[in-house]
């Protein structure tokens, strides 16, 4: 039998965790540092100068720029600080950044209107950051645990 755990609901050990599972949640963090810093200096600047984002005509949600401003900033700071801490290996900063996420996919979904392309990208890497905050689990994929 080889060194690599196998799933059994009998026994209670858990499935293998490849390296992809393990470089994804690394790279799900430094996606929510990064994403996380994006987006407060994007809040910056709405709250700074709240002409600077053009709004689309007739869409169904519309709101003061500078209010999303503070919204982005707050947001970033969060999804930031989770970023480092997930990558400090705290259990719950996983958790919190699952949930921070989820919060940043719903913000940038409602802030379409004012910067379309960017919200987009933001929320196709959000649902990569669930993903892979989901699949690690850093006791599986221990190398030294065998």
């Amino acid at each position: 039998m080889t060194d690599q755990k196998l799933s059994s609901s009998a026994t209670g050990s858990r499935e293998p965790v490849g390296p992809w599972a393990t470089g994804l949640a690394i790279f799900a963090a430094i996606v929510l540092m990064m994403s996380g810093a994006f987006g407060a200096l994007e809040g910056f600047v709405a709250i700074v100068r709240d002409d600077f984002y053009v709004v689309t005509p007739h869409y169904l949600f519309g709101y003061d720029t500078t209010a999303w401003g503070w919204v982005h900033l707050l947001v970033g700071v969060v999804v930031a600080a989770a970023g480092f801490a997930i990558v400090a290996g705290y259990l719950w900063a996983r958790i919190v950044g699952v949930i921070v996420a989820v919060l940043s996919a719903l913000v940038n979904f409602l802030y379409i209107p004012y910067y379309p392309l960017w919200s987009m990208l933001i929320i196709a890497l959000d649902v990569l950051v669930i993903w892979a905050l989901c699949r690690y689990d850093r006791e599986a994929a221990d190398p030294d645990r065998y």
